[in-house]
């Protein structure tokens, strides 16, 4: 795999209550041969996860930043947040990641490689473009995933297996073409929308394998509402595709 230089990569990392992981997952990060940099995106989690990041930045202040905001506003609001923060200081790649380790931090690596070398302009580490691929999940949760994504390649029409992936790369003229201020949705639907409107734009979007692994540590975010807006929003968001204009 090319080493990348002179690039600048930023991984935005939406928190609430993530005291048992976010420690680790930072210096995991900045352990990667790359040189990262990390946006933390905190929804005043009453458990000092923010404590934690500020703690840490005075070892890393020239490579992690935060940015608070008041109670939780939804997982697609906070990457929006950190979509426009990422173009206003000027970075070239900017990534999705968990904070829990369900994504391998090392992957990061692989959805670079992906988008700076190898000629596409959104790298999605996908868990269902080879088999399926998760460690520890219940059935129940396995199977409302996988044929979810199948739901939405049925409904849109994109050639993507895992629709619903929140393992991300885009390169930054892809968030420059997209109206964010627009993107409707905040859970599920949020990283189907962000998909979506990539792909109807016209931009290369590929799936990397990737093993995902449940959380060990921390509470789960998942709800049955996240699944319910994705389910109706994907039919809004195909009939609304019809009426605009993707040029």
């Amino acid at each position: 795999m090319n080493q990348i230089i002179n690039m600048s990569n930023l991984v935005i990392i939406p928190t609430y209550n993530e005291k048992e992981n976010i420690e680790k997952i930072i210096l995991k990060v900045f352990s990667l041969e790359n040189d990262f940099h990390i946006l933390i995106v905190d929804d005043g989690s009453p458990d000092g996860t923010a404590d934690i990041v500020k703690s840490l930045q005075k070892n890393y202040s020239k490579q992690l930043f935060i940015e608070e905001r008041s109670g939780k506003l939804g997982l697609g609001t906070a990457y929006i947040h950190g979509f426009k923060w990422a173009l206003k200081n000027n970075y070239d790649f900017i990534f999705e990641m968990d904070a829990d380790f369900s994504h391998n931090p090392e992957d990061l690596l692989r959805l670079l490689n992906q988008c700076n070398n190898l000629g596409s302009d959104v790298a999605i580490g996908s868990r269902y473009v080879k088999g399926v691929n998760i460690v520890n999940w219940p059935m129940s949760r396995l199977l409302m995933s996988y044929f979810a994504s199948k739901y939405v390649k049925m409904i849109t029409g994109m050639p993507i297996h895992d629709s619903t992936a929140g393992f991300k790369c885009y390169k930054r003229e892809v968030l420059e073409k997209i109206n964010l201020d627009k993107i409707k949705f905040v859970g599920y639907a949020f990283q189907i929308e962000m998909k979506f409107t990539s792909w109807m734009l016209g931009f290369k979007v590929f799936e990397v394998p990737v093993i995902f692994t449940d959380r060990q540590e921390g509470n789960s975010k998942m709800s049955s509402g996240i699944f319910f807006e994705a389910f109706i929003g994907v039919i809004q968001m195909k009939i609304n595709s019809f009426f605009t204009s993707w040029k």
